[in-house]
């Protein structure tokens, strides 16, 4: 009679039957609250595991209880835990925009710098209408007036801008 009395948690046979019976409702209810079958899953072996490790002072009665508010603290906590790192995502976005390697970016300035100086050796008449055209996105059209000039002649002047930046940059 007094064995009755002390919690039975700790017994094997009754413990793995407890788990059995109860696992997949806690999972099920873990996985409704986060969307999540694998944190859902995680979190209800380690409610399970903090039963087995506080049994002795858990009886049987109270175990569903003890289980249930064990994951729902743990679900709160681990809710906390992803607004702290979504908050410091937030307010650290603009220290580093790009995940590219150095080396990558410095190849990337490299040919920035070498289209620049291309563009600058261009002669007068080509750079005009190709700066026009690329950067102001203007039309053929619309550089001929401006230039008081032919659309064929914008086309050639473009047409030899890109011609001369392709031999310069060595792009193939």
């Amino acid at each position: 009679m007094l064995k009755d009395y002390n919690s039975n948690t700790c017994d094997e046979i009754i413990f793995s039957s407890f788990f059995k019976n109860h696992a997949k409702s806690l999972r099920n209810f873990l996985y409704y609250k986060f969307g999540n079958m694998e944190q859902a899953e995680d979190l209800t072996q380690e409610a399970f595991i903090k039963l087995w490790q506080n049994c002795a002072s858990v009886p049987i009665e109270k175990a569903k209880s003890y289980l249930y508010t064990i994951a729902n603290n743990s679900s709160l906590n681990e809710i906390k835990h992803k607004k702290v790192v979504l908050e410091y995502e937030k307010q650290n976005t603009g220290l580093d925009k790009t995940n590219e390697n150095p080396e990558y970016i410095l190849e990337e300035k490299q040919f920035k710098n070498k289209l620049l100086k291309a563009i600058e050796d261009l002669n007068e008449t080509q750079r005009v209408a190709f700066l026009m055209h690329r950067i102001d996105g203007k039309k053929y059209s619309e550089i001929a007036l401006e230039l008081n000039i032919s659309v064929k002649a914008v086309e050639k002047r473009i047409h030899l801008a890109l011609v001369t930046l392709k031999k310069t940059i060595d792009l193939k």
